[in-house]
């Protein structure tokens, strides 16, 4: 398998595993849309983690494969490969990317799906597909766009130039900067903490927050406000409150 899913201590761990750069073919492409599914649907899935290895993040499209599609073979393939990616982006569950190395073209998107990223000091992140005579087409030019500003954006995609963990942080690119050897545990312990949260609320703070970005400030809180009153028919919301009051702050534990 070119991908997995493994789960531990409420974390599931979506794992590229296609070396040796693991680029990202057809065949990878469809396999990430069923485990982001799978992962969306099982209880036992509290969090993500986005990972590629201790090497490689995902280096791109498989440039091979896409050479061999003509203009009506890729209008066939786009909207699939989209599909895989907003699969990842719509997991509604906490999902963290763990970025070793480099995360160019379509590893750069997979990682613009996730909520939180943490790259290690090696990582090198870009959209170098305007070099190929291309542009993004896995979601590049709209959650780019949408993260670091039009700007930004578009000095990544213009140019197809590649930036170094520490830039990639000061632009917003990335989350947190560790050491490489690090970055899949701290990913891990970041999705184990919030594995341990309540997972209605934080279910509903993603949605709030993601389907916010896409519409004016007014439809905005009225998807908050519906989620904020949906959440007092919960028992998460009463386990919360309860401690809140005989234990104080911090203390709940949900299930």
């Amino acid at each position: 398998m070119t991908v997995t899913l493994e789960v531990r201590d409420g974390v599931g761990t979506i794992r590229l595993d296609r070396p040796p750069m693991n680029a990202l073919d057809v065949a990878t492409q469809d396999r990430l849309r069923e485990l982001a599914e799978e992962a969306s649907r099982r209880d036992d899935v509290r969090a993500v983690v986005l990972y590629g290895g201790e090497k490689v993040f995902a280096a791109g499209a498989d440039i091979k494969e896409m050479q061999a599609m003509d203009h009506a073979a890729m209008v066939l393939r786009s909207k699939a490969l989209q599909d895989s990616f907003t699969a990842v982006a719509r997991i509604p569950k906490p999902v963290v990317a763990a970025v070793t190395g480099y995360a160019l073209g379509g590893g750069c998107e997979l990682a613009l799906c996730a909520d939180f990223r943490i790259a290690g000091d090696n990582a090198k992140l870009g959209q170098p597909e305007i070099l190929l005579g291309l542009i993004p087409g896995a979601g590049g030019t709209q959650r780019l766009a949408r993260l670091v500003g039009p700007a930004k954006a578009k000095d990544l995609i213009f140019t197809g130039r590649q930036v170094r963990a520490d830039e990639a942080l000061t632009m917003g690119l990335v989350d947190r900067v560790v050491p490489a050897a690090e970055v899949y545990e701290q990913a891990h312990a970041w999705a184990a903490r919030l594995a341990k949260g309540p997972a209605l609320a934080l279910r509903a703070a993603k949605e709030a927050v993601d389907a916010g970005l896409e519409t004016d400030i007014d439809t905005g809180l009225t998807i908050e406000r519906t989620w904020f009153a949906g959440l007092f028919a919960t028992e998460d919301r009463e386990r919360g409150m309860r401690s809140f009051v005989e234990e104080g702050p911090g203390k709940a534990k949900f299930l």
